[in-house]
């Protein structure tokens, strides 16, 4: 099958400043697991004329596609209509699909409206995509050129009907043997990463592609084999390939299995039997929310005291006010008494503390926006590190929320942060 991918997503909503179509990463993420590669992403509004050009241009340089939103029961969706009319084929009434609609509302004590009954028009030889979790059916539709797929746009009903549907078919069409690894870094350029890589692109085995993606602060290196096997030998040159790059980047590398930084700090913690506490200003409770996200950090982080103000840096860790006086609220020797401070008060193994200017005002010539001071705490003694951050006051937090938690992933790795 080899099938080049496109993605239509389908609101004037997504066209605002108001709305982001995270959508579309989703349904990339999962056709790369299958080693789909996406050439084309559109976003285009209700207005018909523009959903049927959008929908006719996709056809005639893509062979998969799939279309999210439009599928609602109000008259602005209209993605059915529109892909029946670019396949030359008619909407069929489903009694059936009335009954599951009526039933969804009956179950809730509500009545169904008039308007959901266009929700029941199937496009001619399409199959329809069960929706538990909405109103709106998908559809799945092959012809002898195409395989479209037509998706409900919020995610709580796109993202379960595109694993449990849509994925299967494809998988089913078969690609050979798909293999992936996704190297997870941190504290390195995207410029000084590439130059370290030079040289091992040139000795990649041709059925594997290296892809890299980067965000501020985070790099993600995707290694996928996409060939006929045997399973082992594919599994042979990813550990060949990864050996060369681990040569190259082993001290930023994080993760080899795709994990996110805050997944690999909370194992960290876990294996050690250690308990964690954050002092944090400029992040205003980033870290502890990363942090959180992880299911079943309770076992080592204990809390997050967002000290905003130099008044709740004295009051709440003890930093004395004589100290952000003189030093400066954003200095070393006050991200070390966070980090001291925070540490006793919780009576946590590690404290762990970032204070800075995120900006966009607030800097000066000595100490400019971007500026951030880290410290990390345990009782055999206490490390600070400074970092300047560029970007906007988001980036800025973002980087310095990703930097603590690598200093904490250093320390625990080497078992003393004396030795980072």
């Amino acid at each position: 099958m080899n099938l080049k991918a496109e993605i239509v997503a389908v609101g004037t909503e997504l066209l605002s400043p108001f709305f982001q179509d995270t959508n579309s990463l989703f349904l990339t993420a999962g056709l790369n697991s299958l080693g789909l590669t996406v050439s084309f992403k559109t976003i285009v509004g209700d207005e018909q004329d523009d959903l049927l050009r959008a929908v006719r241009s996709a056809m005639a340089r893509s062979r998969l596609i799939l279309i999210m939103g439009g599928l609602g029961p109000t008259e602005d969706d209209r993605t059915r209509e529109t892909v029946a009319k670019a396949l030359g084929r008619k909407l069929v009434f489903r009694k059936d699909l009335l009954s599951v609609i009526r039933e969804r509302f009956r179950s809730r004590g509500l009545v169904m409206s008039a308007s959901n009954l266009k929700q029941c028009r199937v496009i001619e030889g399409a199959e329809v995509l069960a929706n538990p979790h909405g109103t709106a059916p998908g559809l799945w539709i092959e012809t002898s050129r195409h395989r479209i797929a037509l998706l409900p746009g919020p995610p709580r009903e796109l993202c379960p009907m595109f694993d449990g549907h849509v994925l299967p078919r494809l998988a089913a069409a078969g690609r050979g043997l798909t293999l992936r690894r996704v190297l997870k870094l941190t504290g390195i350029g995207e410029s000084m990463m590439e130059t370290r890589l030079r040289g091992v692109y040139a000795e990649v085995p041709r059925p594997v592609t290296v892809t890299t993606l980067a965000v501020p602060g985070d790099l993600s290196i995707h290694l996928t084999y996409q060939g006929p096997g045997p399973e082992a030998e594919a599994r042979a040159l990813l550990d060949g390939l990864e050996r060369k790059i681990a040569s190259r980047l082993s001290p930023w590398i994080y993760s080899a299995a795709g994990e996110r930084l805050e997944e690999v700090v909370g194992r960290l913690l876990k294996e050690r039997g250690m308990t964690l506490a954050c002092a944090e200003s400029c992040t205003g409770g980033l870290i502890g929310h990363r942090l959180t996200e992880v299911p079943g950090s309770s076992a080592y982080f204990l809390e997050s005291a967002v000290v905003y103000s130099d008044r709740a840096k004295s009051r709440r860790l003890g930093v004395p006010a004589s100290l952000i006086e003189g030093r400066g609220a954003v200095s070393a020797a006050v991200a070390r008494a966070m980090a001291v401070g925070v540490r006793k008060a919780c009576r946590a193994d590690i404290g762990l503390a970032v204070t800075g200017i995120a900006g966009p005002g607030g800097g000066s010539p000595r100490k400019p926006v971007g500026l951030v001071y880290l410290a990390l705490s345990r009782e055999s003694g206490t490390i600070v590190r400074k970092r300047l951050f560029f970007g906007g006051r988001s980036q800025v937090k973002a980087q310095s929320a990703q930097a603590a938690l690598d200093i904490l992933r250093k320390a625990l790795r080497k078992r003393g942060p004396t030795n980072i």
